[in-house]
């Protein structure tokens, strides 16, 4: 008997980034191309998640740097903020492949049992279903990367332990990329939004937890990673600071987007 592997479809093709292939990967590699990144293979990355026209140049600065270790990294473990489901710890979804339209990525079911036991993991397709904190990263990561498997958690309540606890389990070696996605600031006045950011980038780089939610939508699981940056000694690099008001011009009410590379085992 054949068993048809369940997918999570693509959510926000056609709004945060092109529904068309051909048009994506053009995208993606305009973007990879402005925006470059030299310097060590990051074991972590943070970077942001909005539509490609806003906070992709500051997200492809983030995937520079992981484009030396096409050939070494073959688990992506993507951690990202609940926006559309109330989520009470950490939740995986049920499915076998999430989908971009540049292809299937298969999820590492065999990373995901070494923490489905633990009592912050829950499972909600329904928080997945159209959450898109995760899915703008699959294709940078598609282009980037080529062939991995995925470890999909959106975060909701959770404290910085607690995420630690499972960044921990699936720390693995040169293999395994930690991605946490989040924004910034929202819809402050531009110059505001600088200051603010600015302060919120020099407590990351600090170390200084815990980053409150106004600062970072993606708050609580970057602080999850600011614990193991403690824990295992990592160096923070800052690739890029900016705003919507310098991606797209606008600036009465702007989005805040950085990101960091974090370094070390």
């Amino acid at each position: 008997m054949t068993v048809t592997p369940a997918i999570r479809p693509a959510a926000t093709a056609g709004l945060f980034y092109p529904d068309d292939a051909a048009e994506l990967r053009t995208m993606l590699r305009r973007l990879l191309t402005a925006n470059p990144a030299d310097g060590p293979v990051p074991k972590a990355l943070i970077a942001p998640h909005a539509g490609y026209l806003y906070s992709g140049p500051i997200a492809a600065r983030a995937y520079n740097r992981v484009a030396p270790a096409v050939d070494v990294i073959r688990r992506v473990v993507l951690l990202g903020p609940a926006h559309r489901v109330a989520v009470h710890g950490l939740a995986l979804p049920s499915v076998d492949f999430f989908r971009t339209p540049l292809g299937d990525i298969p999820l590492d079911h065999a990373a995901i049992a070494l923490i489905q036991d633990l009592p912050q993991i829950h499972r909600s397709d329904a928080a997945h279903q159209l959450e898109h904190s995760l899915e703008v990263h699959l294709p940078f990561l598609q282009e980037r990367l080529g062939y991995f498997t995925l470890v999909p958690l959106v975060v909701g309540w959770a404290q910085p332990g607690e995420v630690a606890q499972v960044l921990e389990t699936l720390w693995g070696g040169a293999e395994t990329l930690i991605v946490i996605s989040s924004d910034l600031s929202h819809y402050h006045p531009y110059a505001a939004a600088r200051e603010l950011d600015e302060d919120t980038a020099r407590r990351i780089e600090m170390l200084q937890i815990p980053i409150e939610d106004r600062r970072a939508c993606g708050a609580r699981p970057i602080n999850g990673l600011l614990s193991m940056a403690r824990t295992r000694g990592l160096c923070i690099s800052r690739l890029d600071l900016r705003n919507s008001g310098d991606t797209t011009g606008t600036r009465d009410r702007v989005v805040g987007y950085g990101a960091w590379a974090f370094h070390g085992t």
